[in-house]
């Protein structure tokens, strides 16, 4: 796939995108959630190499292809490393899967009900290297807990600087300002983002797109004006901490928006399955999950 065959099927494939960028920080907990215990391993070296023979597997699995699995996000270490013997962006290519990088370093402390993205200096050495491996774009994510005007105006702003410096490489930003689904002015806070995001939409230079990945929104159809924006190439959800029945159900009640579920997608698979086993639950949550994302419910007005 060339740059237009990506920029095509992720504007309009009708699947989803897989987020498979768990990071240093939450490698253990994935690992553990695969069945595979602390004590498994003594040093970084070793736990990267058992979350990457997870990943290794679940990309060479028969039913992960881009009949429904239109991208995939990638953690830095894992887009370095091969598949199959290529490496993993050219592996996910060679299946019809459009690669992503997760760039960002993690999140500051909150202030202002928000936590911002840490500083990355060395994001456009990243975004080369990234680029010339053939992944097509980035995900960066921050993080809004309450609803606070001014921190999600920072938010946002943050966001869309990020965004202006991947795009100057050639590449599609994903931007993800999350919404925390546990917020006790969730609702609130939605409605302030979508307000912020509007008015960023509005002000891009040129006739650049972004991509967003947003939490489901607790009102269904909120961020419809989001899914029609004319700069926004997808509106993208992350699972947010629901569990996969109910991350489906509630992105099945907004038009527009497909799954990129990270924890929804994999909470079934474990080290222990034999291959078949392992096949057909991967398979059977790439399912649930492209329903959800392209076979809409129908919600009363």
């Amino acid at each position: 796939m060339n740059i237009a065959e990506m920029t095509a099927k992720i504007a309009e494939g009708n699947g989803f995108i897989a987020a498979l960028d768990q990071s240093g920080g939450s490698t253990p907990k994935a690992l553990k959630g695969y069945g595979i215990e602390a004590d498994a391993f003594s040093n970084d070296e070793e736990m990267f190499g058992l979350i990457h023979d997870m990943r290794s597997r679940i990309i060479t699995s028969p039913c992960f292809t881009g009949e429904k699995v239109i991208g995939a996000i990638l953690f830095e270490r894992t887009m370095d490393g091969q598949v199959d013997g290529k490496p993993t962006p050219a592996a996910l290519i060679e299946r019809g899967v459009v690669p992503f990088i997760k760039i960002d370093k993690g999140l500051e402390d909150e202030a202002n009900g928000v936590q911002l993205m840490k500083p990355m200096p060395e994001l456009d050495a990243l975004l080369v290297k990234a680029k010339a491996l053939g992944v097509f774009g980035t995900k960066e994510r921050s993080v809004i807990n309450l609803a606070n005007r001014e921190g999600i105006a920072a938010i946002v702003q943050q966001q869309f600087e990020v965004g202006q410096q991947v795009l100057s490489h050639g590449m599609m930003p994903m931007l993800e300002p999350e919404l925390n689904i546990k917020s006790p002015e969730r609702a609130e806070a939605e409605v302030i983002l979508l307000d912020e995001l509007l008015k960023a939409l509005d002000a891009l230079p040129g006739d650049d797109k972004v991509m967003l990945k947003l939490s489901i929104p607790q009102k269904s159809g909120l961020f419809d004006a989001l899914v029609d924006h004319p700069r926004v190439l997808r509106v993208v959800a992350l699972s947010g901490g629901f569990a996969r029945p109910e991350a489906c159900a509630e992105l099945a009640k907004n038009r527009g928006m497909i799954a990129s579920f990270s924890r929804a997608l994999l909470e079934d698979l474990r080290h222990q399955m034999s291959d078949d086993e392992f096949d057909a639950s991967l398979g059977g949550a790439i399912d649930d999950i492209h329903a959800a994302s392209t076979a809409k419910a129908t919600v009363p007005a």
